[in-house]
């Protein structure tokens, strides 16, 4: 694995921590949940045969503090973050952009914004619920994840977001496993990642879930887009909500849709076919 460039940037509100792989065209990869930069380990290398890529911690995870840690936190803002990265690193031609789970809504919110900036979007289960029909039943669900974590703590509630997130029918997992990101097929890097961006599950789960799972991507600018964009799901997450909000939003804007190898976390349990596939949908370079 080569070393990759690490660079800061400041942005309103915080210093993002970047790092910069190989030379060509910009990609530039958004992380969701914890995972930041170090997600896109197993595949950037691959990825920057013939681009640069780029990934980054989010504001307010791992490397890239915020001034306020209390500061309330917005899709537009996040998305702000990675048109500014964009700016500073290819300024003078549209960038592709690739994004999970929550860095997938980043990347829905920068294509309908700023599509002059972006040339393609592979966007990875957006948990965007607000475009289902039973969107109601998933407030009440994360409003009371909220409560949970308020009144009991981390753990708690983390279990019982995994439940919500779970396809109907599905069988539950045990406590410990709800309350813990799950190990199990990662690699040992992966595993390790997985322990040490704990320390960002308060954050994540107490400002970035309610904020980005409130958000209602623009249908109409993206259903103008169609040909720039690509939702994707895992083959094994089928039922789970992501998924059903990912398939949702490429049928009613007409987009297409891919399945992705392994499930939510498909990245990081099968980083070699993720990032095949993903290099494949990001066309040629």
């Amino acid at each position: 694995m080569t070393p990759p460039a690490i660079g800061r940037l400041r942005v309103d509100g915080a210093t993002l921590h970047y790092e910069v792989r190989g030379k060509g065209p910009l990609l530039l990869l958004i992380s969701g949940g914890t995972g930041g930069a170090a997600s896109f380990e197993d595949v950037a290398d691959d990825l920057a045969d013939g681009r640069t890529v780029v990934s980054y911690d989010p504001r307010g995870l791992s490397r890239s503090p915020l001034d306020d840690p209390e500061a309330p936190q917005h899709v537009a803002r996040h998305a702000g973050d990675a048109l500014a990265l964009l700016d500073l690193l290819s300024p003078d031609a549209p960038a592709r952009v690739a994004g999970c789970s929550s860095g997938a809504i980043v990347a829905l919110h920068l294509l309908a914004t700023r599509p002059d900036r972006v040339e393609r979007v592979v966007a990875h289960e957006p948990p965007v619920v607000e475009v289902l029909p039973d969107a109601a039943e998933h407030r009440a669900m994360l409003a009371h994840v909220q409560d949970v974590f308020h009144r009991e703590g981390l753990m708690p509630a983390a279990a019982v977001f995994a439940a919500g997130l779970r396809a109907p029918g599905a069988p539950a997992a045990t406590p410990a496993a709800q309350a813990t990101p799950p190990a199990a097929g990662l690699t040992p890097r992966a595993a390790a990642r997985v322990e040490r961006t704990m320390a960002d599950m308060p954050y994540f789960l107490g400002r970035i879930v309610p904020a980005f799972m409130a958000y209602a991507p623009d249908v109409e600018r993206l259903a103008a887009l169609p040909e720039r964009l690509v939702l994707a799901g895992g083959a094994e997450s089928h039922g789970e909500l992501p998924h059903r909000c990912a398939a949702f939003l490429a049928e009613l804007l007409g987009a297409e849709f891919v399945r992705f190898p392994g499930g939510h976390t498909g990245l990081s349990t099968h980083p070699a076919e993720f990032g095949e596939l993903l290099r494949e949908l990001l066309g040629p370079r």
